[in-house]
């Protein structure tokens, strides 16, 4: 029989034992954890074996080429030796250095009794290598561009049908490349062995942390894994003993490999929490606790965890006229600053600094009936960038400012100023290590809401904002951008698009270089977006103003609505209503393991003197009022901590006066 006819057959019916019976594939086709299989169960461990841990995640560090982290191939392949002709492989993997032109294998298939390799995965500084078997030999393909090298946590997953290889890499957009001879359909495995981390040698030994090794026959592992809220360790199946907390169990047992893991423990003010610092040590001297790091937020592990006893009136914080809108921030090194967004041109807008426990005038800067203000850094250095309702005309154009922090003068500086169309708010983001910027633009002129808002990106070159894309909004109030593992999402709050305030308010993804549509979700005069994360479930809040069609009075008292983002339907869900009064704003914080939304009620129709709500999260029951805090035209909310306490600010767009609360705590 030729060889053309016999690979034929096999393609028709499939490699088989030549026994009766229906057909069966060689190996199950469940996945497969090579990784699991290669260690010794019982709690035996393997003696060059190390768990470390990196960013919150442990993995297996191998100190050589030992024989004993192998297995052969046989109990896979339990009906037949031949290797599945479609699979994908799933790897999570750290790798801190690599030295240029070298490359480290994850894992081969290797003939005992010859050393033959019949399939291999390697990787080198950018490029990921499939090594296998064909009918004239060894075949090389290579992905390239796929940087592994970084210290970071990646998960991949690899896929092989025929022609086709695809990858991708913490669930971003697949790359995929067809290969000029395909997979062979008859690669047989008898007599060989599955060795991680080598090729049975030095020369190519594995040196990063290993944490995910998965094959998975007959199909694509990328829907099993992916989307996920941890792209970079997304999970198909990993060892128990990388999931287990390093303790010691009962008894005088000890672990079943040494246990390494970095501690890196940070004083002063509460430093940032997120993916990054995950498994880093706070010590909080105001507490006297020593928190951890989950990704999240700050976690108690020695000391009381904080509980939320009352709310008592702080200060008294006396402005240059109403104030639209507050921004709390920190310079490094210089304190804690609140931008006040002041209605009134004639004496601008005020600065204050954090002093003795209080917030102080600092610098006066020129508006014209400010509305926003935002902080953001770019290249290590501070802006602040103004909505101006108004905006400084020149040549009929309506003008918002940038200020750049100078360290020498010590006070923010003109820097830049960009059209903007009576702007309600800014949004400063970065994706892929690029700096944006977008203005949601209100109206033009006196009636048309109906225009469009703007996304600038920093020119690295010109160091200056350009406009880099135009949305289509309706009276626009706010920008909310987030992410969801490797997705960037920029939600629009429209309010009015001339007739009703019944409109869609939209989300965008980022692909292809720009943000496209996503979903719409039906608002009333919104306002506000708030994004937040509990455990891994993400939340989106909608700060509802008014019901208001072309005839007939507005309705103040309405629904505000949180949504949550439904990962099967991959589309944002109503979660729970909650009742509000002309909302104009929310905020999420955490205090100790509980998470709060306070909301800036502002008008119920007849009086702006009204509460606003402080909600804690409740679990199945959602979130429930249990603070109500007298407010008068309450327009906006910040949640800022200092060595003094937990504090609340509120701005007020009614009269001269904003109030600091503070959180007390038992």
């Amino acid at each position: 029989m030729s060889t053309v006819l016999f690979i034929f057959l096999l393609f028709l019916f499939g490699p088989r034992r030549s026994y009766a019976g229906s057909w069966r594939p060689c190996t199950d086709l469940v996945p497969l954890d090579l990784l699991s299989r290669a260690l010794p169960g019982h709690g035996q461990a393997l003696p060059g074996v190390h768990m470390v841990q990196h960013k919150g995640a442990r993995g297996l560090q191998l100190s050589g080429p030992n024989g004993d982290i192998s297995f052969p191939a046989s109990p896979l392949f339990v009906n037949c030796d031949f290797f599945p002709e479609e699979f994908s492989i799933v790897v999570t993997l750290k790798v801190s250095h690599l030295a240029n032109k070298k490359n480290e294998y994850i894992f081969t298939l290797v003939e005992e009794n010859s050393a033959q390799l019949l399939l291999g995965l390697r990787f080198s500084q950018e490029k990921l290598h499939l090594l296998f078997l064909g009918p004239r030999g060894k075949e090389y393909v290579t992905l390239r561009a796929v940087k592994l090298v970084d210290n970071r946590w990646h998960t991949l997953v690899l896929a092989v049908a025929g022609h086709h290889f695809t990858l991708s890499l913490d669930c971003g957009m697949p790359l995929e490349i067809i290969h000029e001879r395909p997979f062979p359909v008859a690669l047989n495995t008898k007599g060989s062995r599955f060795y991680i981390g080598s090729r049975r040698r030095w020369k190519g030994f594995f040196s990063g942390l290993l944490r995910q090794l998965v094959l998975l026959p007959g199909s694509d592992a990328t829907s099993r894994v992916c989307p996920s809220l941890e792209p970079s360790l997304a999970v198909l199946s990993i060892p128990g003993v990388l999931l287990d907390l390093p303790i010691n169990p009962l008894g005088n047992e000890v672990l079943p490999y040494p246990y390494e893991a970095e501690v890196r423990v940070t004083m002063g003010t509460e430093p940032a929490c997120s993916k990054q610092e995950q498994g880093q040590l706070w010590f909080d001297m105001l507490r006297k606790a020593l928190l951890l790091c989950d990704g999240q937020a700050w976690t108690s592990l020695i000391g009381e965890k904080q509980r939320l006893d009352y709310v008592e009136d702080h200060q008294d914080l006396h402005t240059n006229s109403e104030t639209f809108d507050v921004e709390v921030f920190q310079i490094p090194s210089v304190g804690l600053f609140a931008a006040m967004a002041n209605r009134e041109a004639k004496h601008g807008s005020g600065i204050y600094k954090w002093d003795g426990g209080r917030f102080e005038p600092y610098q006066n800067i020129s508006t014209n009936e400010a509305l926003a203000w935002k902080y953001f850094t770019v290249d290590k250095k501070m802006f602040l960038a103004v909505a101006d309702s108004r905006g400084h005309s020149e040549g009929g154009q309506e003008l918002s400012a940038i200020y750049k922090w100078s360290p020498r003068k010590l006070r923010f500086l003109h820097y830049q100023t960009l059209e903007t169309h009576c702007a309600r708010d800014w949004e400063a983001f970065q994706i892929q290590g690029e700096a944006f910027l977008a203005v949601a633009n209100h109206r033009a002129g006196d009636n048309n809401h109906n225009i469009d808002s703007v996304i600038y990106k920093w020119n690295p070159g010109t160091k200056a904002f350009e406009v880099n894309q135009t949305i289509q909004t309706s009276g626009a109030y706010d920008w909310e951008f987030f992410t969801v593992g490797p997705y960037y999402f920029l939600v629009v709050a429209n309010t009015f698009n001339g007739v009703t305030t019944h409109v869609d308010s939209t989300i965008y993804i980022w692909l292809g270089g720009r943000f496209q549509r996503f979903q719409d979700i039906k608002t009333f005069g919104a306002t506000d977006w708030e994004v937040f994360q509990i455990g891994s479930r993400v939340f989106l809040a909608v700060a509802n103003s008014q019901r208001l069609y072309e005839r007939g009075p507005g309705v103040y008292t309405i629904n505000s609505t949180i949504y949550e983002l439904d990962m099967m339907t991959k589309t944002f869900l109503k979660f729970q209503d909650i009742i509000t009064y002309s909302a104009l704003d929310w905020e999420f914080f955490t205090l100790g393991d509980e998470k709060f939304l306070v909301v800036a009620n502002s008008y119920d129709g007849t009086s702006y003197s009204l509460n606003s709500v402080i909600y804690r999260w409740q679990g199945y029951e959602g979130f429930v009022p249990i603070h109500h805090l007298p407010t008068i035209g309450c327009r906006d909310w910040e949640y800022f901590t200092s060595a003094e306490g937990i504090y609340l600010i509120y701005s007020s767009a009614r009269e001269p006066l904003s109030k600091v609360f503070k959180l007390k705590t038992y």
